[in-house]
């Protein structure tokens, strides 16, 4: 048997295994209600938004050199100049959630990683908000494990991040894959139930099949979980009180881009394509993509990794979005602004003039300059658009 062969049996005898283990845990009645959400919508506006934060690549503070920046920069630029980045985006947007999707530190340049850990995402902790993590592929390069770099975010201040669903144990491939429920306005018909959910997963570092070369993939044992959550997520909402006839929408977080990213030329996206490489995928495609189209309920995914493509893409129906790079030790175009993503969630009004469920999502970007600039507004879903549309050729 091929190592790749070998690979792909080994994951669906894990799936094997843990449908067993469900259905003998549904028959003894041990599943407990779910806990209430963490996050929800603001009843002032109705509003809840996201600050995605792509590839930091943070490493020993002001030690730490920048690169890719204009010659006149370079001389006082280092990593505070992400924390400052960071401090500007969340003071001017305000979020309700920030996002951090992978590379979050260079750990090969770090003398520590549980420090260089705290100071990458001490702004968030600093602001008081509510943060989750993904991690990329160079997280655990330095002095903690992969395991050991969730671990140690799972343990700070202000974090939502887990480490992986406690239904599936150690069976699942990976570390941090996790769901988080949006809560609609409180008091409201739909306050007792999450009107966004939000699926955040490991898509690895590097392959581990020797026959296969570049990035890693996300396992089919992941995508089980997502199946099994999204459905479950979607029973709840169209179930009673209240029950609603749409499924509630979806956004997924990860960091390496799936290989449908390369289906989009400047024709059919909003924002760049200025990789060399075009897109840093997977050598193999693992299915994923039609994993979500299947599931239904996820409207755009958020990618990092290719700190030079910051573009939105929709692909039947799915907004594939990157964030672009955020940090200024990860590599960069001089003259080109690091920048973050954003994304704001709006409610409906009922006709009773109260809160009710998403209406629509949008997204843009925040330039580093001098005026944190916003570019490229884009509606990535509503209500009225729900049909699907035909395949990209």
């Amino acid at each position: 048997m091929s190592s790749l062969h070998f690979h792909y049996y080994y994951s669906f005898l894990v799936i094997f295994l843990f449908l067993l283990y469900s259905s003998a845990s549904a028959a003894r009645g041990t599943h407990s209600p779910p806990p209430p959400p963490h996050l929800r919508f603001k009843p002032t506006n109705g509003q809840f938004k996201i600050l995605q934060v792509a590839d930091m690549h943070y490493a020993d503070g002001a030690a730490t050199k920048c690169r890719d920046v204009l010659p006149q920069q370079f001389p006082t630029c280092s990593d505070l100049n992400t924390s400052a980045f960071l401090r500007r985006a969340i003071l001017a947007e305000q979020p309700d959630l920030i996002v951090f999707t992978g590379d979050n530190i260079y750990a090969t340049d770090s003398s520590d990683s549980g420090r260089s850990l705290n100071a990458a995402f001490a702004p968030a902790i600093e602001a008081k908000l509510p943060w989750a993590v993904v991690l990329g592929n160079h997280d655990q390069e330095g002095t903690l494990s992969r395991e050991g770099v969730m671990r140690h975010v799972v343990g700070m201040n202000g974090t939502l991040s887990e480490i992986n669903p406690t239904v599936m144990g150690s069976e699942i491939d990976g570390f941090g894959n996790y769901n988080l429920e949006v809560g609609g306005v409180n008091g409201s018909g739909l306050g007792n139930k999450s009107v966004m959910n939000l699926y955040f997963l490991d898509s690895g570092d590097y392959s581990t099949v020797a026959s296969v070369s570049g990035y890693g993939w996300i396992k089919p044992s992941q995508q089980y979980w997502f199946q099994i959550t999204s459905r479950q997520l979607q029973k709840a909402y169209k179930s009673k009180p209240q029950p609603q006839n749409e499924s509630a929408p979806g956004l997924a977080f990860f960091h390496i881009p799936l290989p449908e990213y390369a289906s989009f030329d400047s024709s059919n996206f909003t924002g760049v394509k200025q990789e060399p490489g075009g897109i840093s995928s997977a050598s193999v495609n693992s299915g994923f993509f039609t994993t979500l189209l299947d599931a239904g309920d996820v409207k755009a995914v958020f990618t990092g990794h290719d700190h030079l493509n910051d573009f939105c893409g929709k692909l039947t129906g799915i907004n594939l979005c990157y964030g672009g790079g955020f940090g200024y030790h990860a590599y960069g175009k001089a003259g080109w602004a690091r920048r973050a993503r954003v994304v704001l969630a709006t409610l409906e009004k009922t006709k009773k003039g109260e809160w009710g469920a998403v209406k629509s999502i949008r997204t843009w970007k925040r330039l580093d300059d001098e005026h944190l600039t916003t570019i490229d507004q884009q509606l990535l879903w509503s209500k009225k658009s729900t049909k699907k549309q035909p395949l990209m050729t």
